[in-house]
């Protein structure tokens, strides 16, 4: 039986060409869906976090989807302020009544199959509780989006570290981030999983009550993940395939920096510290 998806996207002054770029990738993934019979109707939420009067009005984006609209439903969230990122979903996962829900961040671009293996994989595996796709970034290179749990040293090597250090932990950095198995294509059950995609069962999301909103920004995939694998493995699937076009925080100036740090400190707090 055919199923049912929500999407949720939250933006906060983002670049326009980018998420035009996004949601062009993610109508064809969802036409493609419905043509294979494997999705029957499809919901886009657009949460927008900007204080200025909404980026979606007069209704811009909304074109986009505008020549499916008997089968993709789209809607928007605004004038509620920045309330961070996972507050931002949640506005979405607690109003949708799909079958299944995508967590999707605005600049990642989805391949035309995503959502089709996505939803046969969901469909034949019903004790995953959220699956992560293979990603790369704009120039082809592999991104690794899996994690295990995260050790204090791994974050501060992987984060913001100078190349030579990064070379020097080498090993440690890749066992982190499952590079041995990420690599090999191969499907495996991580620890953790990134935000950016994650797909799964409403259902699971409802049941976790979403993203704690103790986190503005920063760790609350983290959170999620392994409160999620509670209730079924977490998977990495490679036959889901999306480009991925984000930065780390070292890279976003000292604002990010301090929220990416006192978001760590919610995380250990809540779930452990982990030296080394």
């Amino acid at each position: 039986m055919a199923a049912s998806l929500s999407v949720s996207v939250v933006v906060y002054h983002p670049v326009e060409k980018v998420l035009r770029d996004t949601l062009v990738s993610l109508r064809q993934a969802i036409r493609l869906a419905l043509d294979a019979g494997v999705l029957a109707q499809a919901r886009l939420i657009l949460v927008d976090n900007g204080e200025v009067p909404s980026l979606f009005e007069p209704g811009d984006y909304f074109r986009i989807f505008g020549e499916d609209s008997d089968s993709i439903e789209v809607s928007c969230h605004s004038g509620h302020g920045n309330i961070g990122y996972g507050r931002g979903h949640n506005l979405a996962l607690f109003e949708t009544t799909c079958d299944h829900h995508l967590v999707l961040n605005p600049d990642v671009i989805l391949e035309p199959d995503a959502l089709v293996r996505a939803l046969e994989f969901c469909a034949s595996h019903p004790s995953v509780s959220l699956i992560s796709p293979r990603s790369q970034t704009p120039g082809g290179s592999p991104e690794y989006l899996c994690k295990r749990y995260p050790a204090l040293l791994d974050l501060l090597l992987r984060g913001f570290a100078p190349v030579w250090l990064k070379q020097f932990f080498s090993a440690r950095l890749a066992r982190y981030e499952y590079r041995d198995e990420t690599g090999q294509g191969d499907f495996f059950s991580p620890e953790i999983i990134s935000g950016c995609f994650m797909f799964g069962r409403t259902d699971v999301f409802r049941a976790l009550n979403g993203f704690s909103p103790r986190y503005f920004m920063y760790f609350e995939d983290f959170d999620l993940s392994l409160r999620a694998r509670r209730l079924g493995q977490l998977q990495h699937v490679p036959t889901v395939r999306i480009t991925h076009l984000g930065g780390k925080a070292a890279r976003k100036g000292w604002r990010h920096i301090r929220m990416f740090a006192r978001s760590a400190g919610v995380f250990y707090r809540g779930h452990g510290l982990k030296v080394w």
